[in-house]
């Protein structure tokens, strides 16, 4: 197959994806009595001035930030045919503990923000090796398990909110954490829009977008350059025939789960050290849920994961100049709505094609490939041909 037609088989889903879902979401608004043409209108105004069309991207690059660390968390549990669902309550208790030690020391720069990051991530991983251990060892499926550790993360989050991590004075109405200092304050990278000739904008791009592309880069490496990245597609395939060659697939859900984990660590960060330098009652919540979508869009790739953070956080962006505009933000979230449902089906389409034309090619059905966000039943995370299901057959036969 030739690079052209290999790159043009990845597209095909998410952007038949978003052309179905903006179809949709346009005769919803239209059945609501709302001009859809002009709803888009006001979503693509980035401002009439230079200074305005530079904030309006910041605010778009900012807001992709942690959506794209949330999608690469998910996306690595993909990638292993494993459904982590628990990133929500995983990087929501990292961060709420991550913030207090922050708070709690005293320490040079560089090496504060690493104590913060280093801690996130730590939590995280924990957090999610829970459901990895409960998965191997009592056969727990990791999306029941996972579900049930958000509620409790949540939870926990708010007994150290109110409780022991309390900074903020009694009674008032937006209840914290002790902010953290400046040397463990990340500071805005605006410097580059100088440098390239842009208007520096009076919003702060945040200085964790060199970390996220890092954190990406790895991801990539990792997942598609590395005997552990064979392993864990080979393991989501089929854990017996990974088991034959030599490969514990039991341990690489562990390692798996820990690694979407220290990842689902770093999506509060970026907040945290840039803008809220204190975990509060309204610190942004759904990232994880909103990870699910990002990661299906880009269909488990880092690259394509880049983009849908984009686009979403293009859409979260416009909520804004539609409610000065009188429009129901609601739109919004019909388009996030439909986009997720267009692009379960778009990969279920994209991945019949692929199945068909290599048919076509070689006289044979081609072996299933583990993540590439397909919905058959050889790619449904945790499914019956999964890890999940392969486990939990065992666990059944020892009973």
């Amino acid at each position: 197959m030739s690079v052209l037609r290999r790159i043009g088989m990845a597209l095909f889903a998410p952007v038949l994806a978003v052309v179905v879902a903006l179809v949709i979401s346009s005769l919803v608004m239209a059945a609501l009595q709302v001009n859809p043409l002009q709803v888009f209108e006001v979503m693509l105004d980035f401002g009439e001035t230079p200074a305005q069309q530079v904030t309006a991207i910041v605010v778009i690059v900012n807001r992709a930030i942690p959506l794209f660390l949330a999608g690469l968390a998910v996306a690595v549990a993909f990638r292993m045919g494993l459904f982590n669902i628990g990133v929500e309550g995983q990087y929501r208790l990292a961060t709420i503990v991550a913030a207090a030690v922050g708070a709690a020391v005293a320490l040079p720069g560089p090496l504060h923000v690493l104590l913060i990051v280093v801690v996130a991530v730590v939590v995280a991983a924990f957090w999610a090796g829970i459901v990895a251990v409960l998965k191997v060892t009592r056969g727990v499926s990791e999306v029941i398990s996972s579900i049930m550790l958000n509620f409790i993360a949540l939870g926990l989050a708010s007994y150290l909110l109110t409780g022991p991590f309390r900074g903020s004075e009694e009674g008032a109405s937006i209840i914290s954490t002790a902010e953290i200092p400046e040397s463990g304050q990340l500071g805005g990278i605006n410097a580059i829009f100088g440098a390239i000739g842009l208007a520096n904008p009076p919003r702060q791009l945040y200085g964790f977008l060199p970390i996220a592309i890092v954190v990406g880069v790895v991801i990539a490496i990792l997942l598609n350059r590395t005997r552990f990245g064979y392993d864990l597609k080979i393991s989501g395939l089929s854990p017996s025939a990974a088991s034959a060659s030599g490969v514990d697939a039991r341990g690489m859900v562990i390692k798996t789960m820990l690694l979407s984990g220290a990842v689902a660590g770093l999506i509060g960060l970026p907040d945290l050290l840039g803008t809220t330098h204190s975990y509060t009652t309204d610190f942004t919540a759904g990232l994880g849920f909103l990870g699910i979508a990002v990661a299906l869009l880009g269909r488990n790739r880092p690259l394509g994961i880049a983009f849908a953070a984009l686009l979403f956080g293009f859409l979260d962006r416009s909520l804004v100049p539609l409610q000065i505009a009188d429009f129901p933000a609601s739109v919004v979230t019909i388009i996030q709505g439909t986009i997720v449902l267009a692009v379960v089906v778009a990969n279920e389409i994209a991945r019949r094609v692929a199945r068909r034309s290599a048919e076509r090619g070689s006289g044979q059905a081609p072996a299933p490939v583990a993540g590439d966000g397909g919905t058959g039943p050889d790619q449904t995370p945790g499914g019956p041909a999964g890890p999940a299901g392969d486990l939990d057959q065992r666990q059944g036969a020892r009973a």
